[in-house]
């Protein structure tokens, strides 16, 4: 029994290693301030713990998405050989069960919030599906990737709300420019494999240093559009001081990465825009509820 239960939690933290679960603190506080926006307060505890399955079926099964189409491209390089599917520590067959799984748990929890969260979860896996293939042929993948998490905010707007409504646009666009600028920060340590592999990014078309002063541009029009967003929802100093923060924040991630020492670029990604995207949630909060 005690071996079953052990080689049990074995897969079950291999399948986490895989959709990098840790990386949920990026999109989930997002989808969260897009509720309580949408709700002028704290939504139902039934309609968050839907938004929290979706939002964890959909990352679910775009990183599944992700690692399977990708699997050769990670072989071939040294940095993600050792990722689970190219390494054989998962099957392919197993990931695509896997990722079936997690999409399905993403539609019935579209279909347990509302008809338009339902009607509009195809086109969501759709961008899914795109981002996988566009470091093919574009260096605009970062928007791809960025437009796909932007649907956490307006998502959950959705699943509150049940419309698309205007207000919530500046907060998703926020995400895009958001995510965009530290992806390009990201694919600085694939720059020369992008190129010799013919795959595509800012990095590879730009150069570190152009490359930095883009990323250092997105996260301005990051901040401008969180500016927006408080104007826009009339909200209190609470969540100004939190926008403030946020800039602290976002100077201080640039602060680590230069164009000739990348060597806190890990500190960078993670670390403070999982910061970020907390800061956004608790500050919204507490400004709806003071």
């Amino acid at each position: 029994m005690a071996k079953n239960i052990q080689m049990a939690k074995n897969i079950a933290i291999l399948y986490l290693k895989m959709i990098k679960i840790s990386h949920s603190v990026f999109a989930l506080p997002f989808a969260f301030t897009g509720a309580i926006l949408a709700a002028s307060g704290i939504p139902s505890l039934k309609q968050m713990f839907w938004i929290a399955v979706a939002m964890v079926g959909a990352r679910s099964g775009a990183m599944g998405l992700n690692r399977i189409i990708d699997r050769n491209i990670d072989a071939a390089n040294p940095r993600t050989a050792n990722r689970e599917i190219p390494s054989g520590k998962i099957k392919v067959r197993d990931a695509v069960i896997f990722t079936f799984i997690s999409l399905a748990v993403f539609v019935f929890a579209a279909y347990s919030l509302n008809p338009l969260c339902l009607k509009l979860s195809p086109i969501a896996i759709a961008v899914l599906v795109l981002y996988s293939y566009t470091k093919r042929f574009t260096w605009m993948a970062h928007f791809v990737l960025g437009i796909a998490i932007s649907a956490a905010p307006l998502g959950a707007w959705i699943a509150i709300r049940g419309t698309f409504d205007w207000e919530i646009v500046p907060l998703s666009i926020a995400v895009v420019f958001w995510l965009a600028g530290f992806d390009v920060l990201y694919a600085l340590q694939d720059m020369e494999f992008d190129r010799s592999h013919g795959l595509h990014s800012i990095p590879q078309r730009f150069g570190i240093k152009r490359s930095l002063i883009l990323s250092r541009i997105f996260h301005s029009v990051t901040w401008s559009l969180l500016a927006i967003n408080g104007i826009i929802f009339n909200l209190n100093f609470v969540y100004w001081t939190g926008v403030f923060l946020v800039a602290g924040l976002l100077i201080y991630e640039h602060s680590l990465v230069k164009s000739h020492d990348l060597s806190k670029l890990n500190m960078a990604f993670f670390n403070m825009n999982g910061y970020i995207s907390i800061a956004v949630f608790v500050f919204t909060l507490v400004a709806l509820n003071i």
